[in-house]
């Protein structure tokens, strides 16, 4: 069970691994080559001294040019600590496993991105003897995924955006397009991915919208009726998920809902009309404005 944002926004990477390979290409826009394989090795770094150093999670990277150790720390805040913790990982990892490694920072807040971001300098002014430059993923570089083609396409990215952007407005946008990607994933996968997303999640009633579209996903894996519908692509299964959830937007946003607005939307079969009104439900003023186009 993951308990905290801290473990779960690198975890995700043990769930995944060649996700942070992508999210370098596709987020930090940094060229890393081709992954062979990964290995997932032990975050203890503590000597002989009784002083503990540990990473978050650490990953060795066989690639055709060479072996990479990916160092993955989650920051909740601004710690002055780390400035001196990174550069001895690093340089230990390296004497360790004689491989190149490679400091990634995942925070879900914007001034803690702009503070790990700073690089790490020792040595004389104008002549450094040691510089250490993190790679920040945050919700700053991390695009919003609020499409569930989108989220259908990569749905460890999409994961990893409604991870970063957890704690902020954005974060409703992506729930729920994420959840009917999820369907496209094994079971397993779904569940782990779902527990690591709520444990990202700051506003009780985004946990509680999310847990809701949990129950739905594990009724869909779970139930025969609604396994059958996975595999056979229904449509009419799908728009009555669509339905409810654009009705559970609206009610969680605290708009009101009039029995003529959740008639119109229960009885609607047209699965491309009910994407239009979820997403406007994430935007609208009042659920009139569902149906009104150029709203939301």
């Amino acid at each position: 069970m993951v308990g905290s944002s801290h473990e779960a926004l690198h975890r995700v990477f043990q769930k995944d691994p060649a996700l942070l390979t992508r999210a370098f290409q596709k987020v930090l826009h940094v060229p890393f080559p081709e992954p062979r394989d990964f290995a997932v090795l032990n975050a203890d770094l503590t000597e002989i001294e009784p002083v503990e150093r540990r990473v978050d999670t650490l990953m060795r990277v066989e690639t055709d040019d060479g072996a990479y150790l990916l160092v993955v720390e989650s920051q909740g805040k601004k710690d002055e600590k780390k400035r001196g913790s990174w550069p001895y990982y690093l340089a230990y990892l390296y004497e360790k496993y004689h491989c190149e490694p490679v400091l990634v920072v995942i925070t879900q807040n914007s001034a803690t991105a702009r503070w790990a971001a700073q690089p790490i300098r020792r040595g004389l002014p104008g002549w450094d003897s040691l510089t250490v430059r993190p790679l920040v993923i945050g919700p700053d570089n991390v695009p919003v995924i609020a499409s569930e083609r989108e989220a259908e396409r990569d749905v460890p990215l999409a994961v990893l955006s409604a991870m970063t952007h957890g704690r902020g407005a954005k974060a409703a946008a992506i729930l729920e397009p994420l959840a009917l990607a999820l369907r496209t994933v094994d079971g397993e996968s779904a569940a782990v991915f779902g527990q690591l997303i709520e444990s990202c999640l700051g506003d009780p009633l985004a946990k509680d919208l999310w847990r809701d579209l949990m129950s739905e996903i594990r009724y869909f894996f779970n139930n025969p009726v609604a396994e059958k519908v996975r595999e056979e692509g229904r449509v009419e299964g799908r728009a009555e998920d669509r339905s409810e959830i654009t009705l559970e937007i609206l009610e969680w946003r605290g708009i009101p809902v009039t029995g003529a607005v959740r008639e119109r939307v229960l009885a609607c079969t047209d699965l491309e009309q009910l994407k239009i009104w979820s997403q406007r439900a994430i935007h609208v003023a009042r659920a009139e404005d569902l149906f009104t186009e150029g709203c939301g």
